[in-house]
């Protein structure tokens, strides 16, 4: 297997169909989701980029006023890109409208659990963006052909990068658990008071929820389940599903990381959880890397920078004298004359080039210290910009770096 990750043939091949980046927070996932959905819409695949950040900067380098649950079509781009923001609670109030009945979609809508559910409950934003990318997938126009070639999902920010892979079957755990359906007990016998005591184990137990949860919680909770009741199966059903479809052909893991050893470690822990549960890894996006000039390594460019003060017979850093400005050096022929201002600038650059170097340096260690524990990944560096990316020029130009093509 070839170390360098081709990302440029991946997107372009009509076998894959969905990419879903991951990584730590702070490393570029958003752009790199962006960078390569707009490089394979240029490549004639329609092309759809579903982001979790609610990042304002994305919409603004795709020329968007603003993102939300529905495709937007992206500007100068022919009509093959579009992106999105994931709205979790539109998400999930589709979900339960679709398979539900108009009259218990509105119960469950006025519930106060529910309501926090669909907007806080831990989980529900890394489950619902699954959802969506589940629907997305399914989505065909009228003649039946897919909707969309390519799906580009931008996982959630979160603090850990697993977070996105439990999700789904953690809230499936959660509306199937034990707990929920002990606290739906008292409804599913008929009782009117949801906190009736059916037996006395089970009146301990509530007894013991209610002085920690409060009965009022209880209440919500126990009247908001037993009105899922009946989908119960569809939401297991439906984790299920997208946890298949990440691991279908067609789906591609891209893990992006920043060169250093906290993003490292995360990408690293991620690797190897996409491994353990045979998820299918494209390979590992190292941003911002900083590359120094071939052959001029920072002892090289230090070595220059004295050798240019010792000819200069001046000392570095200021602590000795320099010829002023446009004055040449005593004893040179006047054809061979260098003028001190020029002899300055040429250490300067040099110091300069000293930093950069021990930068690409340092970027090249912590690369090779994740080659090392991980050879099978195979990897891709895109160097470090000057500023942010700003526009859609900005993001060709990291798709361009992504995919080999910026000679």
């Amino acid at each position: 297997m070839s170390d360098t990750l081709d990302l440029g043939s991946l997107i372009k091949d009509p076998a894959t169909r969905i990419i879903v980046t991951c990584g730590s927070g702070g490393v570029g996932k958003t752009t790199t989701a962006a960078a390569l959905a707009m490089k394979a819409a240029e490549a004639g695949r329609r092309t759809v980029v579903l982001t979790i950040d609610p990042a304002r900067r994305l919409a603004q380098s795709m020329g968007l006023t603003e993102l939300d649950n529905t495709p937007r079509e992206v500007p100068g781009t022919d009509g093959n890109l579009h992106a999105m923001m994931l709205d979790m609670k539109r998400t999930f109030d589709d979900v339960v409208t679709a398979h539900s009945t108009p009259d218990r979609a509105q119960a469950i809508f006025e519930n106060p659990f529910y309501q926090a559910l669909s907007s806080s409950f831990a989980g529900t934003q890394e489950y619902m963006a699954m959802e969506k990318l589940g629907q997305l997938r399914e989505a065909q126009s009228t003649d039946g052909v897919d909707t969309w070639d390519l799906i580009v999902v931008d996982t959630p920010p979160s603090r850990s990068a697993l977070d996105f892979l439990d999700a789904p079957q953690r809230l499936g755990r959660f509306l199937d658990g034990r707990l929920i359906k002990l606290l739906t007990a008292p409804a599913r016998v008929g009782g009117k008071a949801y906190l009736k005591v059916v037996t006395a184990s089970f009146s301990v137990v509530t007894r013991i929820l209610s002085k920690i949860l409060g009965s009022a919680l209880l209440t919500d909770v126990a009247s908001f389940v037993s009105s899922l009741e009946a989908m119960f199966g569809g939401f297991r059903e439906r984790a299920d599903h997208t946890y298949q479809l990440l691991k279908a052909p067609g789906t591609l893991f891209v893990v992006v990381a920043a060169p250093e050893p906290d993003a490292l470690r995360e990408a690293s822990y991620f690797v190897e959880r996409l491994s353990a549960d045979q998820m299918p890894l494209a390979g590992l996006v190292v941003n911002r890397v900083h590359f120094a000039v071939d052959g001029l390594s920072s002892s090289r460019a230090e070595a220059g920078a004295e050798e240019l003060i010792a000819g200069s017979g001046t000392t570095s850093r200021g602590s000795g004298h320099r010829p002023a400005a446009g004055k040449t050096l005593a004893g040179e022929r006047p054809e061979r004359r260098v003028k001190a201002a020029d002899l300055q600038l040429a250490e300067a650059a040099l110091r300069v080039q000293v930093e950069v170097a021990l930068s690409a340096e340092h970027d090249q260690r912590m690369i090779k210290r994740f080659a090392s524990a991980h050879p099978e990944v195979p990897r891709v560096s895109v160097r470090a910009l000057p500023s942010d990316v700003h526009d859609l020029d900005g993001l060709r130009e990291i798709g361009a770096l992504l995919t080999g093509d910026d000679s």
